[in-house]
This record gives C-alpha cells, sequence and structure tokens, in this order.
C-alpha cells in the first residue's frame, strides 16, 4: 500500500515537473519568433538609413540571413540534443541569439560596410534561433499521441503569440524616433531600430534563467508513460522499448516538403509587407513600421483564434492542413494586382525634368518631401501594373492569416506522430531546417522578383506553388497516419 502511494506521488510529480519544462520550451518557441519578427518591419527603413547602397534585393538576403543561421545550425543542436541534456544545446543557443542581438544594434556604429554588419548579426540571431529544433524533439517525446496536437497547437500559439508581440513591440518603440537617444557610456544609439534588439535580448536572458533553473528531462511513449529520458543513450537504458518498425520516409520526405512550401509562402508575406505598403500606398518609413506592426499584430490575434480552434476540433490533422492551403491560395490570388489605378511613382533624383514631363497620366511624388515616398521609378513595372488597394492587402492578409496556423501546426504535429518513438532531435532538425531554408529563400525570391517583375509576376508564382503543394498533399494523404497507427498499435 505505502509502495503504491509513493509510486502514485512520484508520478504526480513527474507529471508536473513534465508540464514545466514542456511550458519553458514555449517561452523558447516564443522568443524564436520575437527574434525574427521584432526588427521585420524595421529592417527595410534601418538599412535605408544607416546604409545608402543597401537595396531591396539587399533586403531579400538580410531577412533570409537569419534563415540561413537557422537552417545550419537546427541539425546541429538536433543531434546534440539527441546525445546530451537539452540544457546545454539550449543555453548554447541561446547566448549566441542574443549577443547576435547585440551586435546588430551597434551595425550603425561603424563607418562603412553597415549593411554587411547588418546581415552578420541576423545569421548569428537565426543560428541561435536553431534551438526551435530542440523544443519540438523534447516536446514530442514528452507527450503521449493522445497530447501531441494539443501541446504543438501550444507551441505554434507561442510562435504566434511572438508573432503578435514582435511587430507590436517595434510599433510601440517606433514612438521612441529614429534619432532616440545616444548612451555614451556605451556608445549606443538607442533608437525606434536598436531598442527591439536589445529588448529581445533581455528575454533571452530570461529564458536562459528559465532554461538552468525549471527545465527536466523527461521522455513518455505513446501511451503516456513514463521513460528514461531519449536524449541519454547508453547501456543502462533497457527499460526503453527498442522499436524495430521503421519509418515511413515518403512520409517523412513529403512532411519536410509541405513544412517548406508552408514557411516559403508566409516569409513571402513577411517579407514583402513593407516594401510593398511603402510602394503601393506612399507611407514614409516610420508609418511603413507603425501600420506594417499594427496590421502583423492583429493577424497574429487572428492566428491565436486559429489555433484555439485547432486545438478542439474534430477535424483530423490532414484535413486541416488541406483547408489550411486552399485559404492561402485565396489570399494570394486576392493580392493580384487589378483595376486601373496605378501607384504614386517617386521621381527620386531625376535631374532631366523633361523625362517626367513625358509621362503621361503619371501622378509625380511631391518634391518638397523631405523623405521621397511612392513607387521607385527605377522600378519600371509601377508605370504599367496597377496598384494593390489597402483593402486587397489587409484582406489578403486575414485570410493569409487563417490558412497559415492551421497548416503550420499541423505539418509538424503529423510530422512528429509519423516519426513515433524513436528520439526525434536529428529529424527535428531537419524540418526546422526545410522551413529554414524556405525563410532563406523566399524572401530572396519575392524581393528580386518583386523588385525586377512586379508583384503580379511574384504573387502568381505563389499561387502556383500552393496548388502544387495542394497536390502532393493530396497525392500522400493515405501516408500521412502516425507510426502507432501504421504499425496496428493503436486504432486510427
Amino acid at each position: 500500500m505505502g509502495n503504491k502511494e509513493t509510486e502514485e506521488d512520484h508520478q504526480g510529480e513527474d507529471y508536473g515537473s513534465r508540464w514545466r519544462s514542456i511550458r519553458v520550451m514555449y517561452f523558447t518557441m516564443f522568443l524564436s519568433s520575437v527574434g525574427f519578427t521584432i526588427v521585420i518591419t524595421s529592417l527595410w527603413p534601418y538599412l535605408q538609413k544607416i546604409d545608402d547602397s543597401a537595396d531591396a534585393s539587399f533586403l531579400g538576403w538580410v531577412v533570409a540571413a537569419y534563415s540561413l543561421g537557422q537552417m545550419v545550425a537546427s541539425p546541429i543542436f538536433g543531434w546534440w540534443s539527441n546525445y546530451r541534456p537539452s540544457k546545454e544545446p539550449l543555453v548554447c543557443s541561446i547566448f549566441i541569439n542574443l549577443s547576435a542581438n547585440i551586435y546588430y544594434a551597434y551595425a550603425s556604429l561603424p563607418t562603412s560596410h553597415n549593411k554587411i554588419h547588418v546581415l552578420v548579426s541576423r545569421v548569428f540571431v537565426g543560428f541561435g534561433a536553431g534551438n526551435v529544433a530542440v523544443a519540438r524533439s523534447y516536446v514530442a517525446g514528452a507527450t503521449s499521441l493522445h497530447e501531441r496536437t494539443n501541446a504543438m497547437a501550444n507551441m505554434s500559439a507561442c510562435q504566434a503569440l511572438g508573432f503578435i508581440l514582435g511587430p507590436a513591440l517595434q510599433a510601440c518603440l517606433s514612438f521612441i524616433g529614429e534619432r532616440g537617444v545616444t548612451v555614451e557610456v556605451f556608445k549606443l544609439q538607442l533608437n525606434m531600430y536598436t531598442s527591439p534588439a536589445l529588448l529581445a535580448t533581455v528575454f533571452g536572458i530570461i529564458n536562459i534563467l528559465l532554461v538552468l533553473t525549471v527545465l527536466k528531462q523527461h521522455r513518455v511513449d505513446d501511451h503516456g508513460k513514463q521513460a528514461r529520458a531519449i536524449n541519454y543513450i547508453s547501456e543502462d537504458t533497457a527499460d526503453v522499448e527498442e522499436v524495430q518498425e521503421s519509418i515511413d520516409h515518403v512520409a517523412v520526405l513529403t512532411s519536410n516538403v509541405l513544412f517548406f512550401l508552408i514557411m516559403f509562402i508566409f516569409a513571402v508575406f513577411e517579407t514583402i509587407a513593407t516594401p510593398l505598403s511603402m510602394d503601393m500606398f506612399a507611407w514614409t518609413r516610420k508609418e511603413a513600421v507603425l501600420y506594417n506592426g499594427i496590421i502583423l499584430c492583429c493577424i497574429g490575434f487572428e492566428s491565436i483564434a486559429v489555433f484555439l480552434v485547432v486545438k478542439v476540433s474534430a477535424f483530423g490533422d490532414r484535413p486541416v492542413l488541406l483547408a489550411g492551403l486552399v485559404l492561402i491560395f485565396c489570399g494570394y490570388f486576392i493580392m493580384l494586382p487589378w483595376g486601373n489605378h496605378y501607384p504614386l511613382i517617386q521621381w527620386a533624383d531625376i535631374k532631366n525634368g523633361s523625362l517626367a514631363a513625358e509621362m503621361s497620366g503619371v501622378t509625380l511624388a511631391p518634391n518638397s518631401s523631405v523623405e521621397p515616398v511612392g513607387c521607385p521609378y527605377q522600378q519600371t513595372w509601377c508605370q504599367y501594373i496597377p496598384a494593390i488597394h489597402l483593402a486587397q492587402y489587409i484582406t489578403a492578409g486575414v485570410i493569409i492569416g487563417m490558412g497559415y496556423p492551421g497548416c503550420n501546426v499541423m505539418s509538424y504535429t503529423l510530422y512528429s506522430k509519423i516519426l513515433g518513438p524513436k528520439p526525434q532531435g536529428v529529424y527535428m532538425g531537419w524540418l526546422t531546417a526545410s522551413g529554414s531554408g524556405a525563410r532563406t529563400l523566399g524572401p530572396v525570391f519575392v524581393s528580386n522578383v518583386y523588385t525586377i517583375l512586379g508583384p503580379r509576376w511574384a504573387f502568381g508564382l505563389l499561387c502556383g506553388m500552393v496548388f502544387g503543394g495542394f497536390l502532393l498533399l493530396v497525392a500522400a494523404y493515405k501516408r500521412l497516419i502516425a507510426f502507432s497507427v501504421r504499425h496496428g498499435r493503436i486504432v486510427a
């Protein structure tokens, strides 16, 4: 009797410790999202301010730099977490992340090559964010099959909350202004561009303290029974069930491709938001940072609502994923330019006034403005492709914001279920790397296609990609099932 009570108390303690540790992983996911979005709306004006040679194409590389660093780091940290306690890769990665944010804040200090310093700092911020693979692997191993969808939805909700608070904090900090104040002791320019990165540094310090004081190693099987931690493989792990069945690698590959596509299409929206709004609506740098911060904040709240619906819905993982892709397709289709209204042209630095006079039917940006606004004349498509209306932009954002959360959470929930009870650190590292690859290529793709060919080509190609992803999901639909269901351990 006494032994039974002791065992129950021990299981209760393990349960509480397990979920406290999972919540630390939620916070880590939140910070990863904040680290990306807290500067995303101000990145373009920051580059323009500190380095005149930065153009829209370089912006694509800077946005992609974060994901490039994360893509390289994710398999490394995932492998590390398979064989060592999760605290080690987490503390190391968070320290790299907060150090890189400090570097970003000082990018304006050198007298030359400032845009390169911004680029390098974002690479290391992304490298530190490779710990997302550790967080996903930990939660997958510390939850039963029944708990996993809810846990993954919670992780996605925390990402969405970071997505909300990042632009929202940037919008609030925009009131500091471009000049801000100079902290002479540290030779630091504290303004609307550097303060968000410094705030992310403070969050990183809090995260390290939580990892060191709260996080414990836990693993449960698909039925929720406590097992030895998966990240420490040694000869005394005889109590861990040896899994003989193979993983469906076609399903694994399909899941990685779909996750790549989902992250690609949303990274495009995040990247293009500021340049597109400045070109189409003639917003100034400060207006673009503030208004896009508000818009992205609202989309983030919408995403959290979708996550809550996903948690309680009985539709299943695959139908939600299909519906999300349909919504994303509709969003980008609505974004296609149409009508007879053309964007305001920014005739900056044109000394030959006759050129402007020859352009019939084109509205010129006022020369009296200190900061030129409108669509730059170097983008020749501005003269013949209709403008995207503000209502189009907001409507498309709302619809994409409805489709993306379901796709995001269901893609890696399915992935963790497909992998089964084996250690998932390396596999989650590859999934995170595929998403990071998408965030690397997406900004480069859209910044170049948008700059050279305009929004019609950019959003038209995206519609084609989403449709291709829909067809792939339909083709592989029957293979995207949980490991335990596939091998008859659990009946679907």
